[in-house]
């Protein structure tokens, strides 16, 4: 066998298995904000958010850190635990929930750093 030629291969086979798993937006919503990696309050309007969010239906579909969620049901599978506040000011970051994939995205930079 030639290692030679299968060293590059499996490295770089782990590499991208690596990269498209630790940067998936697998959302677990907790009932507990102690449990929680971070707070999120839901606003009513776009502009008021920092990061609009689409809700996908299916794990593969969950971006990489820019609005695309998968709401797992477990919380082991998920990349963040968040828990929902009821008022802003409790919250680490604010979302919209957009009707459509291409409308996600960040508002305001500088909270993207929550969500890795």
């Amino acid at each position: 066998m030639n290692w030679k030629k299968i060293t590059p291969l499996v490295l770089l086979s782990l590499s991208l298995l690596m990269h498209t798993t630790s940067f998936s937006q697998n959302i677990y919503s907790v009932d507990a904000e102690y449990k929680s990696d971070l707070t999120v309050f839901v606003v009513d309007a776009k502009y008021k958010a920092d990061l609009l969010v689409y809700k996908v239906d299916a794990e593969y579909q969950a971006g990489e850190n820019n609005g695309l969620w998968y709401f797992v049901d477990a919380e082991y599978k998920s990349d963040k635990k968040v828990f929902f506040v009821d008022a802003e000011y409790k919250s680490d970051m604010t979302v919209y929930f957009v009707d459509s994939s291409y409308k996600a995205g960040w508002e305001e930079m500088d909270k993207i750093h929550l969500l890795y």
